[in-house]
């Protein structure tokens, strides 16, 4: 299949944009770092802390033989994660060699997110997920160096409070140079009463993440998320690392997602795009879908009918006569049941900070969400289906080739793969052109019109940007 990329690129009139690459780190180089910005306790501590990064045999990463036996509920961590094969595999680390292949792979323009930044930004421990993220931010941005004109590493930004993530974005885009970050999705936090629960930072948080979304909009930067939901719930197990793998993704971000909405997120920062990675578009879909049933059943005022105080009465007890027999006769059950789930809150509609006033109106908050989709990603024709997908709507998949990962056996094959969709006739021209360029194009550069300045992408974005 590889040797289809230069055929294929010779019939495309269109640049090909990877908004989810992704760079593997060097363990013990990237501790380095952190020691050199956060010094040696976090360092030392971030090192010892993390399972995900141990080895069979090697004498600077943790051995996997001494790590605790996993117990049920306790998830079984990520491995073999990495390309297998030694080209791909010192692509992944070294940017200066993806650089250099990306023609033959078939890429214009590749936006690199971290791997051992899901780990860094989920840190329990303030110190470490602070002073890791800014140490990994610094690797990132130094590896990356003189590389820009066709690619770009998406700074990681931790988010247990609005006040660190506006310290580390503005750090990152402000000193280091970057244009693009990742935001972890939700926060695992833990109640008074040592109940823990999920914030998902948009909706019902202790915290108020407004300042946190308009600084985005101020610097021009898109919020893209990328949080892994492995070990969280019904995704917990100790034996199956695909068990927790499948759709782990695609939960965080749909639970991010509905956050956004109910919150009102994109009602009061009309120019913010949201891109949701490695998680493909059919929950999307969904999402929309359910949220207009939900919408036409309880949103605005359709809410009131609902209200069990509008039953009629005296039909109520006409037909509990009829019906119910003896085992209903007593009036006091009778009204028991009448008024059985009247239990409302005091503010009964749970769409008042969408700023919804009809259903089309959840469609267009759809058209700044944006959904990662690897180049194996077969559901992507479904943001396509006009003829089913409610009023029309189309949703916008990007594509994000995940390079460097174990889901990407060969990189020549990331283009190849995604054209299926059109050998397949699971997309035409056009929607393959929205899947690989124009989608891509828009989810950063709306933000930031000069994100694509000085790459191949250049012209091609102006173009499409020009009203």
């Amino acid at each position: 299949m590889s040797g289809d990329v230069a055929a294929i690129r010779a019939t495309l009139d269109h640049p090909i944009v990877d908004v989810d690459g992704h760079i593997v780190e060097s363990i013990p180089l990237v501790i380095e770092y952190m020691r050199r910005v956060a010094g040696d306790d976090v360092a030392d501590r971030f090192a010892s802390s993390v399972p995900s990064f141990a080895s069979r045999d090697d004498a600077l990463l943790a051995r996997v033989q001494d790590l605790t036996t996993r117990a049920p509920g306790v998830f079984i961590p990520p491995w073999w994660s990495v390309a297998s094969n030694a080209l791909d595999r010192a692509t992944a680390f070294l940017p200066a060699l993806l650089h250099e292949r990306l023609d033959e792979i078939g890429l214009d323009f590749t936006i690199l997110y971290s791997s051992v930044g899901l780990v860094c930004f989920a840190h329990p421990d303030d110190e470490i997920r602070r002073g890791s993220c800014r140490g990994l931010n610094t690797y990132l941005a130094e590896i990356c160096d003189g590389f820009g004109d066709r690619l770009t590493p998406a700074a990681v930004i931790p988010s247990h409070t609005p006040e660190e993530a506006i310290a580390e974005l503005e750090h990152a885009v402000q000193q280091l140079g970057l244009k693009a970050a990742v935001l972890n999705s939700y926060v695992a936090r833990t109640a008074p009463d040592g109940r823990v629960w999920t914030d998902v930072l948009a909706l019902d948080s202790p915290h108020d993440y407004d300042p946190l979304w308009q600084r985005f909009a101020d610097l021009g930067v898109a919020v893209t998320v990328h949080s892994p939901s492995m070990g969280l719930q019904l995704r917990q197990s100790s034996s199956r690392y695909m068990f927790n793998h499948i759709g782990n993704f695609a939960a965080s971000s749909d639970a991010f997602a509905k956050g956004l909405v109910f919150g009102g997120v994109p009602h009061r920062f009309p120019t913010l795009n949201f891109g949701f990675l490695e998680c493909g578009v059919a929950w999307g879909v969904q999402l929309l879908f359910d949220l207009i049933g939900r919408w036409e059943k309880r949103g605005g005022n359709h809410i009131e009918q609902l209200d069990p105080t509008r039953i009629d009465v005296d039909e109520w007890h006409t037909l509990v006569d009829k019906y119910g027999g003896e085992q209903f006769a007593d009036e006091l059950v009778r009204l028991s049941m009448l008024a059985q789930s009247d239990n409302p809150p005091t503010d009964r509609d749970d769409f008042r900070a969408t700023g919804v006033r009809d259903a089309r109106d959840l469609a267009r908050l759809f058209d700044r969400f944006y959904f990662g989709c690897e180049a194996d990603e077969g559901t992507v024709g479904w943001a396509f289906a006009r003829d089913v997908n409610p009023f029309g709507a189309v949703l916008q998949p990007v594509l994000g080739s995940d390079l460097g990962h174990w889901d990407v056996p060969d990189m020549r094959d990331v283009l190849p793969e995604a054209h299926e969709l059109v050998d397949d006739g699971r997309l035409d021209a056009e929607q393959f052109r929205a899947f690989t360029c124009d989608n891509p194009i828009r989810l950063h550069a709306q933000m930031n019109p000069d994100f694509y300045a000085g790459t191949p992408v250049e012209g091609y974005a102006a173009d499409l940007l020009t009203p």
